[in-house]
């Protein structure tokens, strides 16, 4: 399978680089990096710190979706969209590790994948997927007697908050118990707040350092409580999971898909 990667010359797009040249049964269509960056025309394998790989750098989207079987995008959302209408025209897989999209974006992937296979997630870890799937069970189970809060920590230069990942446990959490996250949420607690309403999923966010991914989902109630976490120590296993996924979606039909289908949870 022909795998390519956009924004190839990013800490994560390095990381894909070196996983789809470690995996078996992939091999590398391309990357790109936006126009004028000093990436272009650069091999892709030396960017990632490999041995040369015989594939550059180039600017071109059009271009490589047309040559790969599938592109793997961690870049921004104004981005993903544009790459998602693409993937449509040209039916290639798309898999989609962006986070932070509004509304409107998320339509046009939903749209696109009526197209083309697209598989999507906030985390493409096997251990933050696994969480999501407990923490729906956990939630389901305990009903609203308990209490959910969610705390995440990232790294400094995170430009979104809640994260993705957060966002996702909650609405892990929400289906749980049978209800829409927006209905429930409360991100920021500030000032004379009052007493917490019942049902509420309340969200905390800390930034700072080099932290990769922290997540704690937590289950109070009088007497007791249950925290349920995910610590990440290296990126590589977005991209470990982002690869599995473009090789899960080779065969499949149009449809948007997540690391729950790909893991078969």
């Amino acid at each position: 399978m022909k795998i390519g990667v956009v924004g190839c010359a990013g800490r994560m797009g390095q990381m894909l680089v070196r996983e789809i040249a470690a995996t078996a049964g992939c091999t590398l269509a391309g990357g790109t990096e936006r126009v004028g960056g000093p990436a272009l025309g650069k091999d892709l394998g030396v960017l990632a710190g490999l041995d040369p790989l015989g594939v550059t750098a180039i600017d071109d989207p059009v271009a490589l979706f047309a040559e790969a079987d599938a592109v793997i995008d961690f870049t921004s959302p104004e981005s993903t969209e544009r790459h998602a209408a693409l993937a449509a025209q040209s039916e290639t897989v798309l898999v989609v590790g962006t986070t932070g999209l509004n509304p409107s974006q998320q339509a046009a992937i939903a749209t696109a994948a009526t197209h083309t296979a697209i598989v999507q997630s906030p985390n493409m870890s096997l251990g933050v997927n696994l969480l999501l799937a407990l923490v729906e069970q956990v939630a389901h189970r305990l009903g609203d007697d308990f209490d959910i809060d969610i705390l995440e920590m990232h790294h400094r230069r995170k430009v979104d908050a809640p994260s993705g990942t957060a966002l996702g446990l909650g609405h892990a959490a929400a289906a749980g118990r049978g209800v829409r996250l927006e209905d429930v949420w409360q991100k920021v607690r500030d000032g004379h707040t009052g007493a917490r309403p019942r049902g509420e999923i309340g969200f905390a966010t800390l930034r700072g350092g080099d932290v990769i991914g922290d997540h704690t989902v937590m289950f109070a109630s009088e007497g007791e409580r249950i925290e349920l976490t995910h610590k990440a120590s290296s990126r590589q296993i977005y991209a470990k999971g982002a690869v599995r996924a473009a090789l899960w979606a080779q065969d499949k039909t149009p449809g948007l898909y997540s690391m729950r289908d790909v893991l078969g949870l």
